[in-house]
């Protein structure tokens, strides 16, 4: 297992509907490192973002799904979300602002 930097865990956020609106209850979602750990989780979330304070990490492990390119079958890539939830005195995160 390679040793992760905190930069390496978070890969992108999940932008959804379902997502969204899970904001107003300070739930943020990310695809993550399929390595990681929630405590690995949590420390980059804290550090990645300034005033930020985790109460509580999910995670999920997503298989790859079967895709088909004429006779050759193939499997994208297994992923790994992880659903953070910030304490109420904690930061919002601000790239999930204004959208």
């Amino acid at each position: 297992m390679a040793d992760l930097k905190y930069y390496d865990i978070i890969r992108k956020p999940v932008i959804t509907e379902k997502s969204m609106d899970a904001m107003g209850e300070k739930k943020y979602t990310f695809l993550v490192h399929t390595d990681a750990t929630k405590t690995q989780i949590k420390e980059a979330v804290e550090k990645m973002f300034a005033g930020t304070k985790v109460k509580s990490v999910n995670t999920m492990n997503l298989d790859g799904k079967k895709k088909r390119r004429g006779m050759v079958v193939g499997k994208t890539a297994k992923t790994k979300k992880a659903i953070v939830q910030l304490t109420a005195e904690s930061a919002d995160i601000e790239i999930f602002e204004g959208l």
